[in-house]
């Protein structure tokens, strides 16, 4: 039994979604970059808070500060993890 080429359709330029099967599902690697792109936003939106509470002349909520920084890191760690996904492991 041959194997049966499932064609992909779906626009393929940047900031357009990622292609699609014609089951409508997206490749496991495409879904994995997307949610990289969102993570990686959504750490430059929290690191962009960060540096307008801390430059504020108002006094700064340090539990609100804390929270937002904490959030960050966690992002990081999302980030990172998904990044070691989609790389690939190199035996020497």
């Amino acid at each position: 039994m041959g194997m049966v080429a499932i064609p992909v359709i779906g626009p393929t330029q940047q900031g357009e979604p990622p292609p699609v099967n014609i089951a409508g599902e997206m490749k496991n690697e495409e879904v994995l970059r997307v949610k990289l792109e969102v993570l990686r936003r959504e750490h430059r939106d929290l690191d962009d808070a960060i540096r307008a509470l801390e430059h504020n002349a108002a006094p700064v909520d340090q539990f609100a500060l804390r929270r937002l920084k904490k959030q960050k890191l966690t992002l990081k760690d999302r980030i990172a993890a998904i990044e070691d996904r989609l790389t690939p492991d190199i035996i020497a």
